[in-house]
């Protein structure tokens, strides 16, 4: 299905996952639970996955969260939720690992942050990790951050520009520095036993247009696999859009092969919004399929009524409270078109292009709503019935189109 062109990357296996070269994107997420806290953090790790999180990191950053990393990932087969966990270290990951082997045998990945990882002993410490990597047989994110950017490296970069006879600006410097400690990490791994293939880059920012800069000159500079996002997306609307707008023109060049909205969720609010919205951001893009597709309109004079906004909350609700079980059940169905519309206008055409689609009366309009499957009409519903009656045609059309028979058929 892809519409895009990726770039030809290594893969990467990360717990059975496969990232890089041709495999499709894979969206990952983080727990925001104190990982000592092992119910907490199975509980979230599993909301995760069953969300649709390929990947799940989570914080290693004190004895106490390392000692209940192997549980968690015990306790988590045995609620058959098989997902990679992905650990995620600084300052002291040297030591961690070191000291609790179990949790180093347990994770699928780890993650290193360059900048942070030792001072004058830097590579000591960061061959350490590698070392443990090796010994596991694990792979590693070599994770740069312009927020914890190497200090003594930056420093280099800057006095070399100021010497340089047309120095650039120091946005440009601290680009490069940043590119620059993702490459010279990696080589130091490689160099350390580490295989080409058992590395991922990443580098981090929280601004759109230095998200897009950073990466293209990371991408023209090495064939690792990267992982994309945004440090720290922020809250509500302005994370999912500054995510969506970043995220989508990199993707759009074929460059990224693992990403994460990181979405500072709203007091109490549902962690997993932050996998809907990286899938929604491939989906949209062509990329992947996770979810069937719901088409309708915004509303306006001749949708007086909120019915058909109703409607179409409601049969999206339902179709992600049913995708748990149809994603295993039902192969196919993530890619189904679904239209609900408000008037005449638009809605019988729309409804014609999607799989199945509803076109409700606007305002004094006729009280009735053509049903339309695989672009034929199949029933007009009235009465107050109506999204009752149109998701039992929904059931029935999954049901009839991706059932097992159905799939074998198709493959």
């Amino acid at each position: 299905m892809p519409a895009l062109t990726r770039r030809r990357t290594v893969t990467a296996v990360i717990g059975g996952v496969s990232v890089g070269s041709d495999h499709p994107v894979v969206v990952q997420s983080m727990t925001n639970t104190d990982t000592a806290d092992i119910d907490g953090t199975v509980r979230q790790v599993a909301d995760l996955a069953r969300a649709g999180s390929e990947l799940v990191r989570v914080t290693v950053n004190n004895e106490a969260s390392a000692a209940a990393v192997s549980a968690i990932v015990e306790e988590l087969d045995r609620l058959t939720v098989q997902v990679p966990i992905i650990g995620d270290f600084h300052y002291n990951g040297h030591l961690l690992l070191i000291k609790y082997p179990e949790c180093a045998k347990a994770l699928a990945k780890y993650r290193i942050n360059p900048g942070n990882v030792g001072g004058k002993r830097h590579d000591e410490n960061f061959r350490a990790i590698v070392e443990v990597a090796l010994a596991y047989d694990k792979p590693v994110r070599i994770g740069v951050n312009w927020g914890s950017l190497d200090q003594s490296l930056l420093t280099r970069l800057m006095d070399a520009n100021a010497r340089h006879a047309a120095p650039r600006n120091a946005r440009a410097v601290v680009m490069e520095a940043m590119v620059e400690s993702a490459v010279q990490s990696a080589a130091l791994a490689e160099a350390t036993g580490l295989g080409h293939d058992r590395i991922v880059l990443s580098a981090k920012v929280s601004g759109v247009q230095d998200l897009v800069e950073v990466y293209r000159l990371l991408a023209s500079r090495c064939d690792y696999p990267l992982h994309l996002g945004l440090t720290e997306a922020g809250l509500g609307s302005k994370g999912i859009i500054a995510s969506a707008a970043g995220l989508s023109i990199l993707l759009q060049e074929g460059i990224g092969d693992t990403i994460r909205v990181s979405l500072t969720p709203s007091p109490g609010g549902d962690r997993t919004e932050e996998v809907r919205v990286a899938q929604q951001v491939l989906q949209s893009l062509g990329l992947r399929s996770f979810t069937p597709q719901v088409t309708s309109c915004p509303g306006c004079g001749r949708t007086t009524s909120t019915f058909f906004q109703q409607m179409a909350q409601e049969i999206q609700d339902y179709l992600r409270e049913k995708m748990p079980v149809w994603r295993g059940e039902r192969p196919g169905v993530e890619n189904m078109k679904v239209a609900v519309m408000g008037c005449v206008v638009n809605g019988p055409g729309e409804s014609k292009h999607a799989d199945i689609g509803i076109s409700l009366p606007g305002t004094a309009e006729d009280p009735k709503a053509p049903v339309y499957v695989d672009g034929r009409l199949l029933v007009t519903l009235r009465g107050d019935e109506i999204v009752t009656e149109f998701l039992g045609i929904l059931e029935d059309y999954v049901a009839s189109h991706y059932g097992a028979a159905e799939s074998a058929a198709r493959r």
